[in-house]
């Protein structure tokens, strides 16, 4: 059975919150981000999001557990609703799954240009692209290593999603009516 749920994984900078916010207001639904909950713990451990990354694949943090029980519970008491996640969907397997690509620079200079000076210096990230890209990098490498060694799985794999979205290639109005239309179309389906 469908949910009337939409999942938006994708590489970092790629638009996700961004479509996440603008998807649900078009279609009146709540929004949800595991990112902003993964931050929030982050800060409160006293740690950037790199930081806690690095700590939970080595098995040092149990961000993933408090994360991931949280998309879990959302996925079986929630409808009408976005998720912006990396891992949602696979925890939500009966929602509309998408997955939003950009390549790394592109990526480092979309946030280096709309981050706020508190977030930078709160998350440690430097001001240079090309340096901030191979964070990025960094950042996903890890989280996909966690993933793979917590749950077998691997998010950056296409076949796992409904719809695949080049953000690079899409102004976020494009992006977003490109997901609600396919949406339409899935839901059309059942």
């Amino acid at each position: 059975m469908k949910k009337q749920i939409i999942t938006i994984a994708g590489r970092p900078g790629s638009g996700k919150s961004t479509t996440a916010h603008m998807v649900a207001d078009l279609l009146g639904y709540k929004h949800f981000s595991s990112g902003d909950l993964f931050r929030e713990i982050s800060q409160q451990r006293g740690m950037d999001v790199v930081q806690s990354n690095l700590n939970a694949e080595n098995g040092k943090s149990d961000i993933d557990e408090i994360v991931d029980s949280r998309l879990q519970e959302i996925g079986k008491a929630e409808n009408h609703l976005v998720i912006d996640s990396r891992t949602a969907w696979h925890w939500i397997p009966t929602a509309f799954k998408v997955y939003l690509n950009l390549d790394m620079q592109v990526a480092a200079e979309r946030i280096l240009q709309d981050i706020t000076p508190e977030r930078l210096a709160d998350e440690n990230i430097p001001n240079n692209p090309g340096e901030y890209a191979g964070q990025l990098k960094q950042r996903l490498d890890s989280e996909n290593r966690r993933y793979e060694s917590l749950y077998g799985i691997d998010p950056s794999d296409m076949s796992n999603y409904d719809l695949v979205v080049d953000t690079a290639a899409n102004n976020p109005e494009q992006v977003t009516q490109l997901v609600v239309d396919a949406y339409g179309a899935w839901l059309g389906d059942s």
